[in-house]
């Protein structure tokens, strides 16, 4: 008989109703009932695409035996970290406080007022068992000590919050030093960041990208470059379909965590768009395509969005649907092919992953090779895949999440500016956003088949929708999308700050949780500060209203000490302040082909860090940058401005190349 959870949205949820623990969703009744019984509550938070959530779900929440212990001493609660990211973001402190380290799943027992007493990730069964034995004694022996440690863990991750401390101005003296940081971690043999398990660092090279235009640092372009190649060359990009998977579990992204995130996606999307906008390599181009590609057919929900995850798991089973053998690559090819295609993916007998098998990785570099073997590769690559569609697939977390959609939608309409085609990808899912995620001019965090959801957004999810609105309205020229963002930026400025320059996580009307999460560390995905940033700066430069501009360097201020002295955590913020301490540069072509007019695309493929460049017709409406700006003796004219103050009007290429570089 399925639990309370059959009637949720969150497909984490879901695979969790007919669980013989009696799982109730996150809501003021299952801490009620917590109260009435008199017992201590589990808040078991994670993902859908989560491989660990899936193991201790079979081993634990499947089994009766560990179900009853549950049932009796608890009332449990089960949480999806990217539906709530409120509730797992003051877990997870708590847990990063108690253990000193965090993940997923996160196991946490809280009293009734949720105040959270003991924390931790995965635990096999029998630990688990013995440890809801344990906790359940001491709700009986020991309350007092036990409502204490709670106490003390509530003021502890209260007072963890950075709201209030440090300031450091943003100067390039500030990122050069978070840049020389970054590069003294660098790996220079396999590129990125550190060592296993390796994470994709999209945010730290989109700030060394800009920091490299910006300062022509070579060596911020070969970090980028390196990592970008590695990165693609390696198991941890999709080689037959594209995408890539969340991390690699070694040093060499040979084998990956198999989950495939929107976000990243998105996030490496922009990566390679502006790391072919600066080289014109070829091999960064074919990665962005593919990558948009990917997001477009293999993420894309058929009521319009993108759905947030691909599991990790096939039938259980890690990696089922992605590794080969040499037998099986013959099976599919033949045997000369099958031998060739070993060659290159790198397929040995040995293998690379588990049981023989091994995952793809390009061995040599086939963007630059003879054309006779980029068909050949071609043609294995489509074999390979359509062999591979008759596998089983992992499964789908379709939800739409508001933040990672936005992520995507100024992924998308930055590569569609550069290769002139159209955008309609990025105009369609912001629609999406604009008309089922904004109820009562409020952001909703998620959506599901068309119906959207309770969750109400939080900061991260103000600050992406708003930049990809300015990010389509630079597409369109559309004036509507410029209002959306700024209406979603003054309810943020509202409803979110500190009152100390910025920003807390949650609107000062949501649901109020044991603390206020304020976290401006880039995890994962951009934070909330972070992302606001990016809008206010991008909406400011749009506009010209100067108060968003301010709020944008308030805030950045609060991140300096971070950006300086840890930038592995705010590779975004810190891109954000590239954009700021370049102007940003406002580019406005008054034209009456903004579709095909060599000035745009010179625009957009010379443009400084954070430029926004908008073009159409002169005095478009609601286009604050057409306004009063005539074309030139009937001809197309670009002006050029730069923290609100402009030079006189361009009309060549030539003119306009050099007043960007200079």
């Amino acid at each position: 008989m399925a639990n309370r959870l059959a009637g949720a949205t969150s497909p984490y949820l879901l695979q969790h109703k007919d669980n013989p623990v009696d799982w109730w969703p996150w809501s003021d009744k299952a801490f009620a009932e917590a109260r009435r019984r008199d017992v201590p509550v589990l808040i078991s938070v994670g993902y859908a695409a989560c491989h660990w959530c899936h193991v201790m779900a079979h081993e634990s929440f499947e089994d009766a035996g560990v179900a009853r212990l549950i049932n009796d001493g608890f009332v449990a609660i089960k949480v999806d970290r990217e539906e709530r990211p409120d509730v797992d973001a003051v877990y997870m402190t708590a847990t990063q406080a108690m253990t000193g380290q965090g993940g997923w799943p996160m196991t946490v027992f809280a009293t009734p007022a949720g105040e959270p007493f003991f924390c931790g990730t995965y635990f096999p069964r029998d630990n688990f068992a013995r440890l809801l034995d344990s906790v359940t004694t001491a709700w009986r022996d020991q309350r007092d000590e036990v409502v204490t440690q709670g106490s003390a863990v509530v003021q502890a991750i209260g007072g963890a919050q950075l709201v209030g401390g440090p300031t450091a101005p943003i100067s390039a003296e500030l990122l050069d030093t978070s840049a020389e940081l970054l590069a003294k971690e660098y790996d220079r043999t396999h590129g990125g960041f550190g060592g296993a398990p390796k994470f994709p660092p999209h945010m730290n090279l989109l700030f060394l990208l800009r920091h490299h235009q910006r300062t022509g640092a070579a060596g911020d372009l070969e970090i980028v470059r390196h990592t970008a190649e590695q990165m693609a060359r390696g198991g941890i990009y999709d080689q037959l379909a594209g995408g890539f998977a969340r991390y690699a579990v070694d040093g060499t992204w040979t084998v990956p965590h198999f989950e495939k995130m929107l976000y990243d996606n998105a996030l490496l999307l922009r990566v390679y768009t502006q790391l072919w906008r600066l080289t014109g390599d070829p091999f960064a181009r074919r990665i962005a395509d593919e990558t948009a590609r990917f997001l477009l057919h293999d993420l894309a929900t058929p009521a319009g969005g993108l759905a947030s995850a691909l599991d990790a798991d096939t039938d259980g089973t890690e990696g089922l649907t992605y590794a080969w053998t040499p037998a099986q690559l013959s099976a599919a090819l033949g045997a000369e092919d099958g031998a060739w295609a070993a060659d290159l993916f790198r397929v040995t007998t040995q293998g690379t992953f588990e049981h023989g098998s091994s995952v793809l990785v390009l061995a040599r570099d086939i963007d630059a090779a003879d054309p006779e073997l980029v068909a050949r590769w071609v043609d294995v690559r489509a074999r390979l895949l359509e062999a591979r569609r008759q596998r089983p697939q992992p499964a789908r977390d379709d939800k739409v999440v508001a933040s990672w959609n936005g992520l995507a939608i100024t992924a998308l309409a930055e590569l569609a500016q550069l290769t002139g085609d159209g955008g309609a990808a990025a105009i369609e899912l912001a629609t999406v956003l604009a008309e089922r995620h904004i109820v009562d001019g409020r952001l909703r965090r998620v959506s599901r088949d068309g119906v959207v959801g309770a969750p109400v957004g939080v900061l991260e999810d103000y600050g992406c929708v708003a930049e990809a609105f300015c990010a389509v309205h630079q597409l369109t020229g559309d004036g509507r999308w410029l209002t959306r963002a700024g209406q979603l930026l003054d309810v943020a400025l509202e409803h979110f700050p500190t009152g100390q320059g910025g920003f807390y996580d949650t609107a000062d009307d949501a649901e109020r949780l044991v603390t206020r999460p304020a976290d401006p560390t880039d995890n994962a995905t951009p934070s909330g500060l972070s992302a606001l940033c990016a809008g206010l700066v991008a909406y400011a430069a749009l506009s010209g209203e100067t108060r968003y501009r301010e709020a944008a360097d308030a805030a950045l201020a609060t991140a300096g000490p971070l950006i300086s002295g840890h930038p592995r955590f705010a590779g975004y913020v810190a891109a954000v302040a590239e954009a700021v301490l370049s102007g940003p540069y406002e580019i406005a072509v008054v034209t009456t082909d903004p579709a095909g007019d060599p000035l745009v695309r010179a625009a957009h493929r010379h443009a400084p860090p954070g430029t926004v460049v908008v073009a159409g017709e002169p005095d478009r409406p609601g286009v604050p940058l057409l306004a009063d700006r005539p074309l030139i003796g009937g001809a197309a004219a670009a002006y050029v401005c730069r923290g609100f103050v402009c030079d006189r009007p361009v009309t060549t290429i030539d003119e306009l190349v050099s007043r960007l570089s200079g």
